[in-house]
This record gives structure tokens, C-alpha cells and sequence, in this order.
């Protein structure tokens, strides 16, 4: 007889990967996905970027690499990471597959079955499904504009204080998928908070590079850039969402004593991540190439979002409220709660637009008053049409 950890029993599949079959049928106009449009990838750059590589190097890129990561990609990348103002000379860097990979690696080195996770609610479906498999009891505390919300954090911190939390984790800068840009105040409250009850920070900073204005990238500064010294913070960011999710690269930025850890569990699990991306990623860092190209997707990205929010205006029923987003992927819609979300979807799939229904990124899977909506990978022409869709069917739902 089969017998499953009950790691595995625990875990739930994520509803954006289930419609993501949906999203390949040529007809469908998907606001599931939370990545980049294939038609944005810097192909040519990598394709002169490789033919230009010497064939050492190249050699180089088809063998295993080290497991901290490929060592002139740690160079380039911690000058990219100094100069956001992160502490890379008194931490220690390490390349996952991923940041998704460093997620799960942080949750192995501090979870134990049965201890408690704090998270904010919504919250991003991947770190929901790692800590979770490690058996951990998720408490999502919720968020409204400015970020986390203090006094329910306070509050629940006060009553757990013979069974202390392990961590708290947040996604401050253009969140997933609540698309909400931290304030200054929020981050100080929020800090201090944490401070008060010794509780670490794993901060995912997957968006931050993505800002729509200056005062934005202002605001998106990492907490460890500002806090490092007053609190044990775990740093991740990946380059999917600047340069490729396929590169499967993604980085952390931890305290030594968190790090020697992660790297013995790095160790097991993959032994190192993609030398060949990493050669790539590097080469394009050294080049200078990345500046540019980001600077590019952000002004596409804030076309796509400025598209998404005029025909939010035209189509959706007043009922529906959005904040505004500054930055990254998402818009994050509110309903009212009689409204039958499921129904929305069903009918908005039949007539050819996807989205995703808030419960994914609820720790508890219960959340029906909230959809998130990603205009990174639909193209302008689309965009509008798909939101006249989804529209139709709010307004159908709510006359019923």
C-alpha cells in the first residue's frame, strides 16, 4: 500500500495553475498568469550575448557550478543589490532556482511541524504552498493600502507569546497579488512590531524594480536596506519577472548564521542552480544590459496597467473596488460579499477571459470577495476587451 508523508497531504493545488491550460487556447484573453509576455523577452540581446561568450566560458556554462552560485554572477549582483542600498558586505548572497526556491529553503530552516507562520492575507500562493508542505499553521494577518495591518498584528503577536511565531512573511513593494506599495509609515510600524516580539523577516522582493514613477521607486526601497541592523531579515528577489522566469534564477540575501544553513539545504536539494542561465544573467548584468531593458518593461508594464484601469472605469460595475497599483503585475478587485464569484469566472471563461478568484492567496482558502487581475502578459489590444468581458459578468451576477 502506498503511504504519502503528510507533508504531501497537506498541500492544495494552486487555482493559477489550473487555468493556466485555459490561457493557451489561442481564444482566451488570461489575466491569470503572473508573468511577462513571451513577445517582451530579450532574445536578440541573449543570442548576441551567447555567440559572443568564448568557448571556455560556454564549457563552463554546461557543467555543475558551485553551490552558492556561479561566482562573477555573486560579483555583478552584489553591486546590483549595493546599489539599492542592501547591506551585501555583512550578509552572505546565495543563487536559488528561483526565488521561489528560496522561499521553500527559508521555510526548511525554520519550520518545524506545528509551528506558526505569519503572513500577510492575501498572500502569495507559492510561499502559502511551501510553508504549508513543511507543515506549518499559517495566520494571515490582513492588509489594506499602505501594507500590513498593525493592531490585528499586535493583537495576535500578544496572545501567542508562549508559542512564538518563527517568522513573519511580507511581499512589501507592489504586491502579490494585492498590487500595494508599503508606505514609509507602515514599513516603520510594521518593524517595530516585529522588533518588539524578536520575530524575524523574510522579506520578497520579486516587483521591486518594477516602479512606475520616481516617488514610487523611492518608496519600494527594501526593508533590509533600512533595517538590517535592528532585525534578523532574509532578503529574496528573482530575475523572472526582469529578464525571464525560464532563466530559473532567483537570489537571497541573509544573515551568515541563516545562510550556512540554507546552503547545506541548497546543497541536497540541487546541488546548484542552472550554470548556463547564470552565465547569461551575468553577461547581462556586467554589460549593463539589464538597466536599460528594465527601464523598458516598466514603461510597458505602466501601459498595460494605465489600459487596465480605463476599461476597469468603462466596464466594471461600481460595486467593485481597486487600489491603483505603482508598480509590478496585479490589480486586486473587491466585491461585495453576496456576489457568486465562482459564477463570474464560469461565465467569463465561456465568453474567452480568465482571472483568478481570491481564495488562492487566502492562507485559509477561503476568501470569495476578492479576484486578482494580471495585466503583465496581455497585450494592450487585448486588455480592454478581456475587461469588458469580465465587466459583463460582475454586472450579470449582481443583477441576479
Amino acid at each position: 500500500m502506498i503511504r504519502f508523508s503528510n507533508n504531501v497531504s497537506l498541500l492544495r493545488t494552486s487555482e493559477i495553475r489550473d487555468l493556466m491550460s485555459l490561457a493557451t487556447r489561442p481564444d482566451m484573453i488570461s489575466f491569470a498568469g503572473g508573468m511577462p509576455g513571451n513577445e517582451l523577452f530579450p532574445t536578440e540581446e541573449v543570442d548576441e550575448i551567447y555567440n559572443s561568450l568564448p568557448l571556455d566560458l560556454k564549457r563552463t556554462a554546461f557543467q555543475y557550478g558551485p553551490t552558492p552560485g556561479f561566482p562573477p554572477l555573486l560579483g555583478v549582483l552584489k553591486e546590483f543589490l549595493r546599489a539599492k542600498g542592501l547591506p551585501v558586505d555583512t550578509n552572505e548572497l546565495l543563487i536559488t532556482t528561483g526565488s521561489l526556491q528560496a522561499i521553500n529553503i527559508l521555510a526548511k530552516v525554520f519550520i518545524d511541524p506545528g509551528d506558526v507562520v505569519v503572513t500577510e492575507n492575501p498572500c502569495f500562493i507559492g510561499a502559502i504552498s511551501a510553508f504549508q508542505s513543511f507543515q506549518g499553521h499559517l495566520h494571515g494577518i490582513d492588509i489594506d493600502a499602505d501594507g500590513v495591518l498593525l493592531d490585528p498584528l499586535k493583537a495576535f503577536l500578544a496572545q501567542s507569546r508562549e508559542k512564538a511565531p518563527k517568522f513573519f512573511y511580507s511581499t512589501p513593494n507592489f504586491h502579490n497579488p494585492a498590487g500595494i506599495l508599503y508606505s514609509e509609515e507602515r514599513k516603520n510600524g510594521l518593524i517595530e512590531v516585529l522588533k518588539e516580539h524578536q520575530l524575524p523577516l523574510i522579506e520578497d522582493d520579486a516587483y521591486g524594480d518594477l516602479y512606475f514613477d520616481e516617488g514610487a521607486a523611492r518608496t519600494a526601497r527594501p526593508m533590509k536596506a533600512t533595517y538590517d541592523q535592528e532585525l534578523p531579515i532574509c532578503y529574496t528577489g528573482s530575475f523572472s519577472k526582469i529578464l525571464g522566469p525560464g532563466f530559473r534564477l532567483g537570489w537571497m540575501l541573509a544573515p551568515r548564521e541563516v545562510y550556512e544553513k540554507c546552503e547545506l539545504i541548497k546543497q541536497s536539494d540541487d546541488a546548484c542552480s542552472p550554470t548556463f542561465t547564470q552565465v547569461l544573467a551575468y553577461e547581462f548584468v556586467r554589460s549593463g544590459r539589464i538597466h536599460p531593458y528594465v527601464a523598458k518593461m516598466r514603461g510597458i508594464y505602466k501601459r498595460r496597467k494605465d489600459t487596465m484601469v480605463a476599461a476597469i472605469h468603462r466596464y466594471f460595475p461600481e460595486e467593485i473596488k481597486w487600489v491603483e497599483p505603482r508598480g509590478g503585475f496585479y490589480m486586486w478587485c473587491a466585491c461585495p460579499p453576496e456576489l457568486d464569484l465562482m459564477a463570474v469566472l464560469r461565465a467569463s471563461i465561456e465568453k474567452g477571459a480568465v482571472f483568478v478568484i481570491g481564495k488562492t492567496f487566502d492562507p485559509k482558502g477561503t476568501d470569495n470577495s476578492h479576484f486578482r487581475l494580471a495585466y503583465s502578459h496581455t497585450p494592450e489590444d487585448k486588455l480592454e476587451r478581456g475587461i469588458q468581458i469580465i465587466g459583463e459578468a460582475l454586472k450579470d451576477a449582481l443583477r441576479k
